[in-house]
């Protein structure tokens, strides 16, 4: 399937930016990786992790403006940690901790973040595409330059609500950045039992609307995809739909032992994993690499003493931000 990607510059992103890119995946792959301690020790309940498809994550968010607004699925924490999102209060969420971005009433799976421009976190597969037209809407009518981000899988791409949605961005021309980060699997399902074709982004064709593929796991073709996208959706007000080929190291939902998957395909993509291809191609000295993890360290390590320390939600705020 990689042969089908199309080939971008790389030269968009500077030396000492991807540097800060590397950092940042190295911390959404720290972050999931306590994560997933905490829920095998019993302190947080399971979750479902991007491990793998950092490059997607960080290339994309990269491309953004701060006026630019993201709806995201449940592999959500890669897109927070890109946008700059505090990893102390993402955890306490996932606690239920009253100092979570959500006062701990979201979960891992809910999550938003107005001061981030992180409209919402959807658990329901495609359903923040249904959400983004409105959202594109609302921007289109309000103008300006902002436009909106969507990212989905490949399982919400075989969903009524996708094909739904692209249509209708289309026929009112809304300046929607679709992302489908395809990582092979729906679930406990593999991709090729639910689709007879490969590319997702020529579907886009059928709509009307501009499409691209490109290699998800490195960040610099991310990114420079990325950003032909967003300066496209920015200046024409049209939607576009640019899909990430990725893959999903770790299982659907913590914990998870992979049984269902080809040993011998899982071994093929971490041979690819984005973190090390990053590494590779900066060429990183060991003494930067440590310096790298050691910051990289302490931000979980204070995330985690922020979240052990905040307090759970007070019973009479049970019904907060409840609508009627």
């Amino acid at each position: 399937m990689l042969g089908s990607v199309v080939n971008l510059r790389r030269s968009e992103m500077q030396s000492h930016e991807l540097h800060q890119a590397l950092e940042r995946m190295m911390l959404i792959r720290a972050y999931e990786e306590a994560g997933i301690a905490l829920q095998a020790e019993g302190r947080a309940p399971g979750t479902c992790t991007s491990v793998g498809q950092e490059a997607s994550a960080v290339g994309v968010i990269s491309a953004l403006s701060t006026e630019d607004l993201i709806l995201t699925n449940h592999r959500s924490a890669g897109h927070l940690l890109a946008r700059g999102a505090d990893p102390g209060r993402i955890i306490a969420e996932v606690m239920g901790k009253a100092g979570g971005y959500c006062q701990g009433n979201s979960g891992s799976l809910h999550i938003s973040a107005k001061e981030l421009g992180v409209v919402l976190t959807s658990t329901i597969v495609g359903g923040e595409l249904g959400l983004s037209t409105g959202v594109g809407l609302s921007r289109s009518m309000q103008g300006g330059e902002g436009i909106v981000a969507c990212f989905f899988g490949d399982g919400a791409a075989a969903e009524g609500r996708f094909h739904e949605a692209l249509n209708l961005a289309a026929v009112w021309s809304l300046p929607i950045f679709y992302v489908c980060e395809n990582n092979e699997w729906q679930a406990y399902v593999h991709r090729r039992e639910t689709m007879v074709v490969d590319s997702i982004a020529a579907r886009a064709a059928g709509y009307g609307v501009e499409g691209a593929t490109v290699d998800g796991n490195d960040v610099e073709a991310v990114y420079a995809a990325a950003k032909r996208a967003v300066d496209f959706v920015r200046r024409d007000r049209k939607p576009y739909l640019l899909e990430t080929l990725t893959y999903r190291l770790r299982g659907h939902y913590e914990p998870d032992d992979q049984s269902y998957v080809d040993a011998e395909e899982l071994t093929r993509w971490k041979r690819r994993d984005p973190i090390d291809l990053l590494k590779q191609r900066l060429q990183i000295s060991d003494s930067d690499l440590r310096r790298i993890e050691a910051a990289v360290k302490q931000k979980i390590d204070a995330a985690l003493a922020f979240a052990e320390a905040s307090p759970y939600p007070s019973p009479d705020s049970i019904a907060n931000n409840v609508y009627a």
